[in-house]
């Protein structure tokens, strides 16, 4: 294949243009849609279909929307996280130090002060503590507070939060879960072992988010009601981004 007369790029690498099926693809989507045919083209070759066309281009929200409740573990964990609140308990977060950590913990903390309720936020040193919670840290927080949400962390932390005794520990996370779970009250993960892998793409302020969304959806069961949950949405789309989610299902939304 050539493109205005170039055959392959100066590394050597061929050019490989689209196959006949996926360019027939590309024609039939321009006629059923008026879009434009290079983006038809473009579209079939990422595999979208002349029905998901438009929704692919213009995705909205509560059409990605996935039920929290899919996930296991969510409804426990919002309904403890609803009884920290509703009795005053001392809530401790403990969040990663990158992005996708830090927009976990602002969601959490943003939805908290909305509701006249502080909590501790604790981010371990990157260089003295390394990555997720340890057993001196969760002990001290154990302590001091009634429950320890951890974000962005926690799936592999058997030993640490084995040493948070005295608090109930839910883990709200996203990265890849080992055969066993940490003894925590729940652990919110799409990428646990025994879950579909569905909705992998997640990052974890966009698990955290879902677990606000249950929340919410608990909160109007008891006849009451949540902060609005849209004006957060820019802390997820912040940590999408910088945590290179994959742009696809409610991501692109």
């Amino acid at each position: 294949m050539a493109f205005l007369g170039v055959t392959c790029s100066l590394t050597g690498r061929a050019w490989v243009g689209p196959s006949v099926e996926t360019g027939r693809l590309a024609e039939a989507m321009a006629q059923d849609t008026d879009l434009p045919g290079a983006l038809c083209m473009t579209l079939a070759r990422l595999g979208v279909g002349t029905q998901e066309a438009r929704g692919y281009l213009e995705p909205q929200l509560r059409h990605l929307l996935p039920d929290p409740r899919g996930l296991k573990d969510m409804e426990k964990a919002a309904a403890r996280f609803l009884v920290a609140v509703g009795a005053r308990q001392r809530i401790a977060v403990f969040a990663d130090y990158d992005v996708d950590g830090g927009s976990s913990a602002a969601l959490l903390l943003d939805w908290l002060q909305q509701r006249d309720h502080s909590a501790t936020l604790y981010v371990p040193d990157r260089i003295e503590e390394g990555y997720g919670p340890n057993e001196p840290a969760m002990a001290e927080l154990a302590a001091a507070h009634d429950l320890i949400i951890c974000v962005d962390c926690g799936t592999l932390s058997h030993g640490p939060i084995a040493a948070a005794r005295g608090a109930d520990v839910i883990v709200l996370d996203h990265h890849l879960g080992g055969e066993t779970l940490p003894p925590a009250l729940a652990v919110v993960n799409p990428n646990r072992q025994d879950e579909s892998g569905e909705l992998a793409h997640l990052c974890a302020a966009a698990v955290v988010f879902l677990m606000l969304v249950e929340a919410g959806r608990q909160m109007r069961e008891a006849g009451g009601a949540g902060p609005d949950l849209m004006t957060m949405l820019d802390l997820v789309a912040l940590a999408t981004v910088a945590d290179v989610a994959p742009l696809k299902g409610v991501n692109r939304a």
